[in-house]
């Protein structure tokens, strides 16, 4: 199963690019996901998935990845759609529930952002390595050390968070698949008995989180890790791939501004 923040080895020309490139690239892009225009949903759409099949990713990668917040997608689809005033779209007689065309467009809208987002970290995660990751943040945020900014310990911190959200999900499912095999049922029965039975995993997934922070910090101390200023085992340099990837994303921008001001 592929999970969110999982890295994926292999030698295609996204995997090959700066660490730094790719991740003021997802930066960027985020910043035209929340305030898309039409024409740049299209043209972001066109640009992920160009980026997707560069880094010779399968569509059971992308949905797998989309997977752990596939819930939220859609609680934050169905909020849209059902709360939304406007013209009326469909009336689902005789429940008490109104689509309006506007909640519909709009639950479109905001759930294609978030799976935009989404979408564009987990192929960050997902051909960056996590050395590559830290080494890439670390230089992004150097120029704050000057004032008193640990851009290291920040670079090392976001890498952790990271690499522990795929491995809370694997926690998650071995943990579901032994209450299975216990007799538990996560599928049948009512909503309240399917709830309380999927809270149940919490406690035991939040006390498999904190035995592994506390192995990670034991083992941390052991290989003598101190905060300050360190040496890396391969030195982050653009390459002429580097660059031409910097004009791709700088024409992109020209052209989703140019539609932005085009449109008012």
């Amino acid at each position: 199963m592929i999970r969110l923040g999982q890295y994926l080895p292999n030698d295609t020309v996204v995997h090959r690019l700066d660490p730094r490139v790719k991740i003021l690239s997802v930066v960027a892009l985020s910043i035209l996901i929340l305030g898309a225009t039409p024409v740049e949903i299209l043209l972001i759409s066109v640009l992920l998935a160009a980026v997707i099949v560069a880094a010779h990713m399968t569509l059971v990668q992308v949905l797998g990845s989309l997977r752990p917040v596939a819930f939220f997608i859609a609680i934050i689809f169905l909020i849209h759609l059902f709360f939304t005033e406007g013209q009326l779209f469909l009336s689902l007689a005789p429940l008490p529930v109104r689509i309006t065309q506007e909640g519909l467009v709009r639950g479109i809208y905001v759930t294609w952002q978030f799976a935009g987002l989404v979408l564009g970290a987990a192929v960050l995660t997902m051909t960056t390595p996590p050395s590559d990751l830290v080494g890439g943040i670390e230089r992004l945020l150097r120029p704050f050390s000057r004032v008193g900014i640990p851009s290291q310990d920040l670079a090392v911190m976001i890498a952790m968070a990271l690499r522990f959200m795929p491995m809370l999900l694997e926690e998650y499912e071995r943990i579901r698949m032994a209450q299975m095999a216990r007799g538990a049922d996560f599928s049948t029965g009512s909503l309240s008995l399917r709830t309380r039975a999927v809270a149940a995993l919490a406690v035991p997934l939040l006390l498999s989180a904190f035995r592994r922070a506390d192995e990670l910090a034991v083992a941390m101390e052991a290989r003598g890790y101190r905060r300050g200023p360190r040496t890396t085992l391969r030195e982050l340099a653009f390459s002429g791939c580097d660059l031409g990837a910097f004009a791709v994303m700088a024409a992109f921008f020209l052209v989703s501004f140019a539609f932005r001001m085009a449109s008012r």
